[in-house]
């Protein structure tokens, strides 16, 4: 039998899901870092998005790697959780696992429903093929604003970064334990550096629609 390639094997998909899950929490917080520019102005926010916009070829690079990163952390996570099907056809009878927390029970599905967030995220602000309120090319400020100044619209990116918050906080301290960054714990529980990434990630994403939504921040027209 021909032997598996590190990437087939057990071991090896999950370093490609830690791997491809630290690339995309680095491009989460550059990308909330970004977004909080909006309670700086109008000037600031457009002139860093133009920024972006004139990177060029860097701009679609870096897209590029980042759907890579996105395609195959959800290979991985698919592959290990029909390997671990295959594994144990029959679910135990009474599971009473070491280290369970909310934010590990609810990775599968809390990834799910943060693929069909970016799908939405994508043809919403990037696209405009979905304007809930009326899109325009380069006027980033006046579309936020627009955008989140419609309650359903708030509330579904507020409920999607409580996704993403959740996601993160098991997924960032995962992805550590499987490259060997951090040395095994008997307190598993008392992580100190996902719970302040993950939380800082959501108050900056969603500090923007509530803001906006509830008038505690008005649009500067």
């Amino acid at each position: 039998m021909k032997p598996a390639s590190f990437p087939q094997t057990t071991v090896g998909k999950k370093v490609v899901m830690a791997i491809t899950g630290l690339m995309m929490v680095g491009f989460v917080i550059v990308h909330a870092s970004g977004n909080l520019l909006v309670f700086r102005g109008r000037e600031a926010l457009d002139h860093y998005a133009e920024l972006l916009q004139s990177s060029g070829g860097v701009k679609w690079a870096a897209r590029a790697v980042l759907l890579g990163a996105v395609c195959l952390h959800f290979w991985a996570a698919a592959s290990l959780s029909a390997r671990n099907r295959e594994a144990r056809p029959v679910p135990y009878a009474s599971k009473q696992p070491q280290v369970s927390t909310f934010s590990s029970r609810t990775m599968w599905p809390g990834g799910l429903m943060l693929a069909g967030f970016i799908v939405f995220h994508i043809l919403h602000f990037t696209t405009g093929t979905i304007q809930p309120a009326p899109i325009v090319h380069g006027k980033v400020y006046d579309n936020i604003f627009a955008s989140f100044q419609v309650p359903w619209v708030a509330g579904l990116y507020i409920v999607a970064m409580l996704a993403l918050g959740s996601h993160l906080l098991h997924g960032a301290w995962s992805s550590i334990r499987t490259l060997g960054l951090a040395k095994p714990s008997n307190q598993p529980l008392h992580k100190k550096v996902a719970p302040i990434v993950a939380a800082l990630v959501w108050l900056a994403f969603t500090s923007i629609p509530l803001a906006i939504v509830t008038g505690l921040v008005q649009w500067v027209k």
